[in-house]
């Protein structure tokens, strides 16, 4: 999942499955009632949004640090997403167990982008004998 694989952010499943994502949830948020469209619908097309952007802003980032800083940002709106679906389904607003579904495996691959650099950034510790006096 490095970087230096893929030319360009387009290129990354991850940011591919997130733009699919926040168009998904563009599309749902059509049906939310008119009095949520600068509540919640607001809030969750601005955390979906969040998604794709601070990845392709981490893609383009050089220092492993930086990267993993956008990276993070992105799967903390996926989390804030996760929240804003449960709380649209509990007020009947959509089913968004598809949403979701789909949230759960972008954040799975988000997950796995962000483990693979701080891998690769990080020397493992796990297996390094303790100090001897």
């Amino acid at each position: 999942m490095a970087d230096h694989k893929s030319q360009s952010f387009r290129d990354v499943t991850a940011w591919q499955k997130a733009h699919a994502f926040t168009l998904a949830v563009y599309r749902a948020t059509e049906l939310f009632p008119k009095h949520e469209l600068y509540g919640l619908v607001s809030q969750l097309r601005r955390a979906a949004a969040s998604i794709p952007a601070n990845f392709v802003e981490g893609f383009r980032k050089r220092t492993p640090a930086d990267k993993l800083r956008y990276y993070n940002i992105a799967q903390a709106s996926a989390d804030e997403c996760l929240y804003h679906l449960i709380l649209a389904h509990d007020l009947n607003y959509a089913n968004t167990a598809d949403l979701q579904a789909e949230l759960d495996e972008l954040s799975r691959l988000l997950q796995g982008y962000i483990t693979g650099l701080t891998r690769k950034t990080m020397p493992s510790t796990r297996y390094s004998l303790p100090a001897t006096s």
